[in-house]
């Protein structure tokens, strides 16, 4: 089984897919940040690199895939593949950030990618508020991160809302990321387990 975890920057993804990864003994794969060799320019001139990132994370994401469906085991992934395609390139591109040249040559290779993949059995979506994201990016102090712009949250929300709305290729379960403290308070936790395995016992 494929449990994928989404949300916007600071949402709590890596902390819960730890913990659920614990909880269940499921095999975590969490997003490569700290040997992304992109990141760090492209919070200093998004526009130069925001289409070396994008490529950077569908080939990344890509080969998650691969390796979870070679596994034969039930895997929790932080962050899937849609949401750079659905939310974060198109926010480039309509942002100025990324020209009309690139984000079709993306979208054109993501398609390609996402014909030849099986989408996760379960999505647990983390919504959270602008406040709680940026407290939570503040706390972890990337120091990357220190050059987020506020409107820049804001859209990505925006943007993961209407995918939300809109997705159709299996299962979800919405978590209100706002009301949970995960690795403070074990019984917020708890309420999301029992959530989960609601949703996962519906998938048998």
């Amino acid at each position: 089984m494929h449990v994928a975890i989404a949300g916007n920057i600071g949402s709590g993804k890596t902390t819960l897919t730890a913990l659920l990864s614990k909880h269940y003994n499921w095999e975590a794969h969490f997003e490569d940040v700290d040997d992304n060799p992109y990141l760090n320019d492209f919070y200093e001139d998004m526009q130069r690199w925001s289409f070396n990132l994008q490529i950077y994370f569908l080939n990344s994401r890509f080969n998650q895939i691969i390796d979870i469906r070679k596994a034969g085991q039930t895997v929790i992934q932080d962050r899937t593949i849609y949401e750079d395609a659905y939310i974060f390139a198109p926010n480039l591109h309509s942002m100025g950030l990324m020209s009309t040249r690139d984000f079709e040559n993306y979208f054109t290779l993501f398609n390609l990618i996402s014909s030849l993949i099986k989408p996760p059995d379960l999505i647990l979506y983390l919504r959270a508020s602008v406040p709680t994201l940026v407290n939570q990016i503040q706390n972890r102090g990337r120091k990357y991160e220190d050059n987020i712009r506020l409107d820049y949250l804001k859209r990505l929300n925006e943007r993961y809302e209407a995918w939300i709305e809109a997705y159709n290729l299996g299962k979800m379960l919405i978590v209100e990321a706002d009301h949970y403290d995960f690795p403070n308070n074990s019984g917020h936790l708890s309420e999301v387990i029992d959530k989960i395995d609601a949703e996962i016992h519906g998938l048998f």
